[in-house]
């Protein structure tokens, strides 16, 4: 599986998405939906998917979040920082589920259009008492029961396509085409002709054919 980033980073990049969600939330009164909804637009999210070092080890939790309200809002007003001897659930929300986008790649925007923010924090209990790949198949499970349609059945539609036109502009089978929507055949093992082919058809990128949680 490829991995949102170098895993070197991946504990610093926890610990600080943990530190900024308890941050806002508790030192700055935000709440964790409207502050996260920041986080998105404010590109700092798209710098995390991407593996940026000035996020995800350049700066603490708290700088993060003073950077996403600049963004957004234009705050810059400062203030001391609190800190709690035991992890928030607010923590443990950014904790885990920046494990969750490095294990998947999955851009912070899809993970929460079919699991919202506060349905990850409910898991709070009982897998923050679990290992993190038991809160990762229960994120699976979860997005899967939310989204069933692959990412080739969803762009055929887009494009106005039936299966068997799809099949005839690219030349592949039918039958193929119908096991990649069905999960019978994994896309992400395809032979890289067959990518090409679909993403031209579809007009995407190859890499929105695949699927990161399986």
């Amino acid at each position: 599986m490829i991995h949102a980033y170098d895993k070197t980073y991946l504990e610093k990049a926890r610990t600080a998405l943990g530190r900024m969600f308890d941050f806002a939330v508790y030192d700055l009164n935000y709440n964790l939906t409207q502050f996260f909804d920041l986080f998105l637009v404010s590109g700092v999210a798209e710098q995390f998917e991407q593996g940026s070092f000035l996020v995800l080890v350049g700066k603490s939790g708290v700088e993060l979040a003073y950077e996403v309200l600049e963004r957004t809002t234009g705050e810059t007003k400062r203030i001391k920082p609190r800190y709690t001897a035991d992890r928030s659930e607010e923590y443990w929300t950014g904790w885990a589920l920046a494990y969750y986008q490095w294990t998947t790649s999955l851009r912070f925007a899809e993970i929460v259009k079919y699991i919202p923010i506060r349905d990850i924090q409910a898991l709070y209990s009982p897998y923050h008492e679990m290992d993190i790949r038991q809160f990762v198949d229960k994120m699976n499970h979860m997005y899967l029961a939310a989204k069933p349609e692959t990412n080739l059945k969803l762009l055929r539609h887009q494009a106005g396509l039936t299966q068997k036109q799809l099949a005839d502009l690219t030349g592949i089978p039918l039958r193929t085409i119908q096991q990649y929507e069905q999960r019978r055949k994994n896309i992400n093992k395809t032979q890289a002709e067959y990518l090409i082919l679909l993403a031209r058809a579809l007009n995407c990128d190859a890499e929105a054919l695949l699927e990161r949680v399986e």
